[in-house]
């Protein structure tokens, strides 16, 4: 989308560094204009593959959460091995996130939400936990436009903890 989601949550944690990442340069340089201009000093913003930077360029332990919301759901079976969130995603998250770190993912995609519920159901080191209604209210670019046709958003979130 256009960012709407990285703005609002920035703004609301002003104490908190936010990083954001985003494949297509129109929409990280919207979000940058936006940025700016809402006088943000705790958003960075890099262009990139997010599963290249959360494999690569992130170091152990770094992030207290990740958000991973409406990714690509690469909807036909031949392209299913593209998807963000599959089986390699929740070893990733939880090598990058702390202790007590949560992975926060939403999509209107069901058949995509069964796989990521899946992937995490059968990962280690995470426990299922309720998406906070304060967050619920930062609502996406694509959510908004999903909700408005009438598709609903699913939302999904996981707690590190010891093994």
């Amino acid at each position: 989308g256009d960012g709407s989601f990285t703005l609002q949550y920035a703004l609301a944690n002003p104490g908190r560094n936010i990083v954001a990442l985003e494949r297509l340069l129109g929409r990280i340089t919207k979000l940058d204009r936006k940025g700016h201009r809402a006088g943000l000093k705790n958003l960075r913003l890099l262009r990139a593959e997010a599963a290249y930077v959360l494999e690569y360029l992130l170091p152990p332990g770094l992030l207290d959460a990740i958000h991973v919301y409406f990714p690509d759901p690469w909807p036909k079976k031949r392209h299913h091995k593209n998807r963000l969130i599959s089986e390699p995603f929740p070893p990733l998250a939880k090598r990058l996130v702390r202790e007590g770190g949560i992975v926060y993912l939403r999509t209107d995609n069901i058949e995509y939400f069964e796989q990521m519920l899946e992937v995490f159901g059968d990962a280690n080191g995470f426990k299922a936990v309720e998406t906070p209604e304060s967050l619920k209210a930062l609502v996406t670019d694509f959510e908004q436009e999903f909700n408005s046709q009438g598709i609903p958003t699913n939302y999904a979130a996981y707690r590190s903890v010891g093994e």
